[in-house]
C-alpha cells in the first residue's frame, strides 16, 4: 500500500539513515549547505558513475576532463558572468530577510509563513541586481588585482580547454567533452533540501558540432537525456520535457529544454539541454586573442563549432532518485518505509545476516561478507529479529538480503531475499557473486 511522499518524510529518513545532514549542525547549521553521510555519498557516487558510464565510458565520441575550480578572472568576463550573472533582489525592512524579486510569489515571510513578502506588513526595498558569484583572493594580499571567483559552472573550463582536448585526444567534430565537478552560487533564496544549495556538483557535457547540424544533435540529446533517468528507475509519469519560451532563453541560446521532475514541491528542473550556438568559443577567442576554431582535414573547412550542452545537477538527480524511490507499505502488521532504488543506483547492494548469534553462524556470515565485499558495497547486521533487520535495509534501499542459517552450516547454501517482492531463493555461496552481478546489471 503506497502513500504519498512528502519532503518532510524524505528529509527525516535522510537524516535518520545517514543520507545527508545539515552542514555544521552542532553549531546551529549553515543555511543551504549539506553533508552527505555514509549512505548518501554512496548513492550520489552511483548517480555520478551512472552518468559517466552513459556519457563517456560507453562512447568513443566523448572524452572526460577535470578542470580547476579557480580560473583566470578574464574567463568570467568573457563568459558574461561578471557583468550579467545576477538575480534581482529585494530586502524586507521589517524582518531583514532578502528575496528574489522575480520569485516573490513562491516565497514566504519567515515571521508569518502564511503571507508572502510584502503582504506581511513589512516594506520591501527597490529591486537591485545581485551577482551570484563567490569572490575570493589569490595570494597573500587582499586587493582588487588578486580577486578570483569560485566557478559558478563547470562549462567554461571545458570551453577554454577546447584546443587542448582537440590536439591531445585527436577527436573530430562532432565530439564531446564531459566533466563532473563542484560549482558555487551565492543564491539569494536557496532551499528544498538538496535541490538548491550554494555549493553543489554538476554533471555537464559540451558536444561540439558543425553549424547546420546543431538542430539534429539538439533533438538527439534532449531525448537521450530523458531516457537516462527512466533507465535508472525514475517513473516516466514523474518526468517531462519543458521547452523554454523565447523570452526565457539566454541571449546566446538558440533553444533550451529542461528535464523536469515532479517533486513534492512541484515540477522543477533536473537538467537543461541547450543549443549554445558558437557564443562561448567566439567570446573566448575574442578575449584571449587565440584562434579557437576547428579545421576539417577532409573537407578543408574551417569553422567555429556550435555547442549542444546537457547540464545536470548531481545533487538534484540524487534527490530525484531518493524521492522517486520512497514508498511505504505494510510488512508484518507494521508500516515500513522502502526505498525502491534501481540496483545500480542503490547505495548498498546487499546485506548479510546470521539468523542466530551462535552455532558458528556469525563467523560463516562474516566469511560471506568478506567474499561479497570484494565486489559490492555490503553491510552486516546481527542485531534484532530477522524481520527488523530486513526492514532496516529496506529503508536505505538495499535490494538483496542474504541470510546464513542452520542449513548453511550443513550444505553451504544461503537464503537470498529480494527487497521489492520479498521472495526468497536458496543459493550455494559459491554462486552468490555471479547471481548478484546478474541481478544488479539488469
Amino acid at each position: 500500500m503506497s502513500r504519498a511522499v512528502t519532503m518532510e518524510k524524505v528529509v527525516n529518513l535522510a537524516k535518520r539513515r545517514g543520507f545527508a545532514f545539515q552542514s555544521s549542525e552542532i553549531y546551529g547549521g549553515l543555511a543551504s549547505c549539506w553533508d552527505y553521510g555514509p549512505v548518501g555519498i554512496e548513492l550520489k557516487r552511483n548517480v555520478k558513475e551512472a552518468w559517466w558510464r552513459e556519457m563517456v565510458l560507453t562512447r568513443s565520441d566523448i572524452v572526460g576532463i577535470d578542470c580547476s575550480i579557480l580560473m583566470h578572472p578574464r574567463v568570467w568576463e568573457a563568459s558574461g558572468h561578471v557583468a550579467g550573472f545576477t538575480d534581482p533582489m529585494v530586502d524586507c525592512k521589517k524582518c531583514k530577510e532578502r528575496f528574489r524579486a522575480d520569485k516573490l510569489s513562491d516565497a514566504r515571510c519567515p515571521e508569518r509563513p502564511s503571507k508572502r513578502p510584502g503582504e506581511c506588513g513589512g516594506e520591501l526595498t527597490e529591486a537591485r541586481q545581485f551577482n551570484l558569484m563567490f569572490k575570493t583572493f589569490m595570494g597573500p594580499v587582499e586587493e582588487s588585482a588578486n580577486v578570483v571567483f569560485m566557478r559558478p559552472e563547470t562549462a567554461q573550463g571545458i570551453f577554454v580547454n577546447f584546443l587542448n582536448i582537440l590536439n591531445s585526444s585527436r577527436q573530430k567534430v562532432p565530439f564531446g567533452i564531459a566533466q563532473i565537478g563542484k560549482s558555487f552560487r551565492n543564491e539569494i533564496t536557496p532551499g528544498n533540501f538538496l535541490f538548491r544549495t550554494r555549493e553543489f556538483e554538476q554533471m555537464e557535457m559540451e558536444f561540439f558540432v558543425k553549424p547546420g547540424e546543431d538542430d539534429k544533435w539538439y533533438e538527439y540529446w534532449r531525448e537521450r537525456r530523458l531516457q537516462w533517468y527512466q533507465q535508472y528507475g525514475i517513473r516516466s509519469e514523474n518526468l517531462r520535457l519543458r521547452e523554454h519560451e523565447k523570452d526565457e532563453l539566454a541571449h546566446y541560446a538558440k533553444g533550451c529544454v529542461d528535464v523536469e521532475y515532479q517533486f513534492p514541491f512541484g515540477w522543477s528542473e533536473l537538467e537543461g539541454i541547450a543549443n549554445r550556438t558558437d557564443f562561448d568559443l567566439k567570446r573566448h577567442a575574442e578575449y584571449s586573442g587565440k584562434d579557437i576554431s576547428y579545421y576539417n582535414e577532409e573537407t578543408k573547412e574551417r569553422f567555429v563549432p556550435y555547442v549542444i550542452e546537457p547540464a545536470a545537477g548531481a545533487d538534484r538527480a540524487t534527490l530525484a532518485f531518493l524521492v522517486d524511490a520512497y514508498d511505504e507499505d505494510e510488512a508484518e502488521g507494521e508500516t515500513r518505509a522502502v526505498l525502491r532504488f534501481h540496483p545500480r543506483i542503490a547505495p548498498v547492494k546487499a546485506a548479510v545476516f546470521p539468523l542466530m548469534r551462535k552455532d558458528g553462524q556469525p563467523e560463516k556470515a562474516m566469511e560471506v561478507l568478506a567474499l561479497l565485499r570484494r565486489h559490492f558495497p555490503v553491510q552486516y547486521d546481527q542485531a534484532g529479529s530477522i524481520g527488523r533487520r530486513y526492514r532496516r535495509q529496506d529503508e536505505i534501499g538495499t535490494p538483496f538480503g542474504i541470510t546464513v542459517d542452520h542449513q548453511t552450516m550443513q550444505d553451504s547454501t544461503v537464503t537470498l531475499r529480494e527487497r521489492d517482492t520479498m521472495q526468497q531463493v536458496r543459493l550455494p555461496i559459491d554462486r552468490l557473486v555471479d547471481e548478484l552481478k546478474r541481478r544488479i546489471e539488469i
